[in-house]
């Protein structure tokens, strides 16, 4: 299944020095980061664990809306610009939970042999390294080695 993309909306925080999130498409939904890297990364995080405690609760999960739909219809937008100033739209992927799926990689056998002297469950090392790689690398603009 393909992952939705909502907007989120970060503000700078001169007093702090941090970035605040707001996610116009999930009332309440609000994350912090140190800086603006830190930001989208904890953005990914709440959605991510929002959305699977609203499945989890059997809650409808709101189709995400385009930047003009939220300028049109957010209630809170032009009180929210007028306290912060200065923001950022952002667009934050998130693809629901689905549980587990088994699949077949194909790897150099000793990437394998590494793996497994220091992982108790290949599967899981496998899911963490990927969950790293997609949150820290490819969220930063930066691109993996083949």
């Amino acid at each position: 299944m393909m992952g939705k993309n909502y907007i989120a909306f970060l503000e700078f925080d001169r007093d702090t020095g941090k970035y605040g999130v707001v996610f116009p498409d999930f009332s309440g939904l609000t994350t912090v980061g140190n800086n603006y890297d830190d930001a989208i990364k904890m953005a990914h995080e709440a959605l991510a664990f929002h959305i699977e405690s609203m499945i989890q609760d059997k809650e409808h999960i709101p189709v995400p809306s385009t930047l003009e739909e939220i300028e049109n219809n957010w209630a809170g937008l032009s009180d929210w610009k007028n306290d912060v100033g200065d923001y950022i739209v952002a667009y934050i992927s998130v693809i629901p939970p689905f549980g587990t799926q088994k699949v077949l990689l194909s790897m150099d056998a000793g990437l394998i042999a590494r793996i497994d002297r220091v992982a108790k469950n290949r599967s899981a090392f496998m899911a963490s390294a990927a969950e790293y790689m997609l949150d820290s690398k490819f969220t930063s603009g930066k691109s993996a080695k083949r």
